[in-house]
């Protein structure tokens, strides 16, 4: 007979049970997380500080890198945490703040990657027209409402979440609190919570992912038509690159979001999430920045005019 006893805290399962696994992962995932702190980092910085990156564009990526560092850094932390220290208890109040601010980030970046997709359709289809559609007031409009569409996301799912009580067995089967296994080890009725993850998150990364795809048909369809063999192969390479990021963050948080309630994939309760909330954070910038001649350019003349800097005042000296 089930333990019906009301918890105040439960435990993580980690990513591995294996002591000589744990500080192989811990640097493994160290290295990530600091990669990943540096490059959005950089382009914050890039995009702030250069004014020739003050576009449309580069503002709506700004606002993409902002959301993956704060994404990344609501689960990273803790997972690293846990494989060094091997406690991974974790308060119940603590738990469903991380659901609240993972929800928050991750689902502001879907709606915002729907958003750049149709810059970058305006840019391409409508260049004529591209100052007069995406003007500022627009980008901070759009930008705006990704965050308000996540925070409304998250908050309600926040909310469902603090009703429920836990009892025996306490182990959330994931290396950090997210909603799925949360729900998997509750003693309340969950057919609400359910509810909402179907009918919002399928209205949500359904509608998104609709607008995230279809201005790219459109851009492939104009794309065609170009003459200019290299630049025809230039964007098909980059809107390729972009692709290829979205689906695997709606892939693989679709797969853990919407398949059957069922306890017997505990191995992917642990690897499937580390794809969105650990490895997109750290393509996005690769995919999305760093390839961009642009934000290269940028990054070369800080980097020179530091140097410079630095040789002239030790000319000084």
């Amino acid at each position: 007979m089930v333990n019906q006893t009301i918890l105040n805290a439960l435990f993580l399962s980690g990513l591995s049970d294996l002591p000589a696994l744990q500080l192989p992962l811990f640097l493994f995932f160290l290295l990530i997380y600091i990669l990943t702190i540096t490059w959005n980092l950089l382009i914050i910085s890039l995009i702030v500080t250069d004014s020739h990156l003050h576009t449309p564009m580069y503002f709506f990526l700004g606002n993409l890198a902002s959301l993956d560092l704060c994404c990344s850094s609501v689960t990273v932390p803790r997972m690293l945490f846990d494989l060094l220290t091997q406690r991974r208890k974790i308060t119940i109040t603590a738990c469903i703040s991380q659901v609240f601010f993972f929800l928050l980030f991750a689902s502001s970046e879907v709606f915002l990657l729907a958003v750049m997709s149709y810059d970058r359709y305006t840019a391409i289809c409508r260049p004529l027209h591209y100052t007069q559609i995406m003007n500022w007031k627009v980008c901070v409009q759009l930008a705006s409402i990704a965050w308000c569409v996540g925070s409304s996301f998250s908050l309600v799912h926040t909310l469902s979440a603090l009703k429920l009580k836990f009892c025996e067995p306490r182990i959330v089967e994931s290396f950090f609190c997210d909603l799925p296994p949360l729900l998997q080890i509750s003693c309340s009725d969950i057919y609400i919570n359910i509810l909402l993850i179907l009918i919002l998150g399928g209205f949500l990364s359904g509608g998104s992912l609709t607008l995230t795809i279809l201005p790219y048909v459109y851009i492939f369809k104009t794309v065609l038509k170009i003459q200019v063999q290299g630049k025809r192969s230039k964007v098909f390479s980059t809107c390729s690159s972009h692709l290829t990021v979205v689906f695997t963050f709606y892939c693989s948080t679709m797969f853990n979001y919407f398949r059957p309630n069922t306890n017997n994939h505990y191995a992917a309760d642990k690897v499937v999430p580390i794809f969105y909330a650990v490895i997109v954070p750290l393509l996005n910038p690769l995919i999305y920045s760093l390839r961009n001649q642009d934000l290269r350019t940028a990054f070369q003349s800080v980097f020179f005019r530091k140097i410079f800097q630095t040789k002239f005042r030790n000319h000084l000296r």
